[in-house]
């Protein structure tokens, strides 16, 4: 442990972040590291030095270097990904590509993040379509259980499954594969929210069996803020449309992909971050991330004994890393979740999210996200502060 909390120290300087901030909330918006940032801004400079050059003649070069290193990283072929700027713009590409007929159902979860149920509330406000959203009660036992719970919802009418891999607010990371395997086997399009989930456990696309997948690159990558791709099965890409209509629109370049050509070219734009995500995965490399991913799954498992001690309360999930990885949110106490966040940040410069929910029993959450710049000292800062602050903030 003493090694890991070194390792971890070492880590830490690497990052940007504030040294007197305990941050653990990576899973909103994520961290660059150093030198992933130093690749990011050599890329801006790169652009201003001559721009014409830059996008005019070696643009699809450059983006071609870099979808084959992420390709690579994702297990897909390079034309079957395009970089977005987050995923949330991923997914809204392909939620306003599809056409859906009214009483067409679009079958989700009560787990989804925000911004992604305002978007599928939206298509179904325009289109007729019905938004269902399982409910999925927690604590769940096993995959088979939440596989079943939510293929319940499945009906004729359902035309689209829309599901996180692993959800924003209980963190919880969902047997997509399986869901996958049925839909494709009941002519069920899946389009599933990976936004939490490359970076953060192994990500293996081709086998997967998703028809559409979107991921952020700057979260658990750690790659610049704006890099993102927008993953799509080859026999799917003839049913997307680009958003922003461009030169990519029609292409004329023979040989090269047409979802790749109309997705990618918008007309003037900063690629920077696009560009540095190779040195987001060669960060991870250099710094043996599948061992420092697993020594962050030992400080988010001692989080969830820590604060599960503290309140008394059931955890969403089994204690198991095929249920959670380096992000684990914790049922509280009924209390004031504004207050509480406020508090932490004001008066103990912690950062971490504190997230209203409906799933089980619980309204209130914590979610904790470590990082491979933190250390277990930061956790029981965390857990102290909650001992302290939750009596304080109750809702009787």
């Amino acid at each position: 442990m003493l090694q890991f909390a070194a390792m971890n120290s070492t880590l830490g300087e690497l990052f940007l972040l504030r040294p007197d901030i305990i941050f653990l909330n990576h899973g909103s918006f994520g961290a660059c590291p150093r030198p992933v940032f130093e690749a990011y801004q050599r890329w801006q400079r790169e652009l201003e030095t001559q721009p014409v050059e830059f996008l005019g003649r070696r643009f699809d070069d450059l983006m071609h270097t870099a979808r084959t290193a992420l390709a690579g990283f994702i297990k897909c072929n390079a034309d079957d990904i395009v970089y977005v700027t987050n995923a949330t713009v991923g997914l809204n590409i392909v939620a306003r590509s599809l056409t859906f007929a009214p009483g067409d159902e679009i079958l989700s979860t009560d787990h989804e993040y925000g911004a992604l149920d305002r978007t599928w509330t939206f298509i179904a406000e325009r289109t007729g379509a019905v938004y269902k959203r399982q409910p999925i009660s927690v604590p769940l036992s096993t995959k088979n259980e939440f596989v079943e719970t939510f293929w319940a919802g499945v009906t004729p009418r359902t035309r689209v499954i829309f599901l996180s891999h692993i959800t924003s607010p209980t963190a919880l990371i969902f047997p997509v594969q399986e869901i996958c395997r049925r839909a494709r086997e009941a002519g069920i399009i899946t389009i599933i929210d990976g936004a939490h989930a490359v970076g953060q456990i192994p990500l293996d696309l081709s086998a997967l069996g998703a028809d559409f997948y979107s991921s952020n690159a700057h979260k658990w990558m750690m790659g610049a803020k704006g890099s993102a791709f927008l993953y799509v099965r080859r026999e799917m890409q003839s049913a997307v449309e680009p958003l922003v209509v461009s030169w990519g629109w029609r292409p004329k370049k023979p040989g090269h992909s047409k979802f790749v050509q109309e997705q990618e070219w918008q007309g003037t734009r900063d690629i920077a971050a696009f560009l540095s995500v190779p040195a987001a995965i060669e960060f991870m490399r250099e710094n043996n991330w599948e061992q420092v991913r697993a020594q962050c799954h030992e400080f988010a498992r001692h989080a969830r004994a820590a604060i599960t001690e503290l309140t008394g309360l059931e955890p969403p999930s089994p204690d198991s890393s095929e249920w959670y990885s380096q992000m684990v949110s914790l049922p509280l106490p009924d209390c004031n979740p504004e207050l509480l966040k406020q508090r932490l940040y004001q008066e103990y410069n912690i950062e971490v999210p504190i997230v209203v929910h409906l799933a089980g029993k619980n309204r209130q959450w914590v979610r904790v996200s470590i990082q491979g710049y933190n250390t277990r000292d930061d956790v029981d800062a965390l857990v102290t502060a909650l001992g302290e602050l939750l009596p304080q903030v109750a809702v009787s």
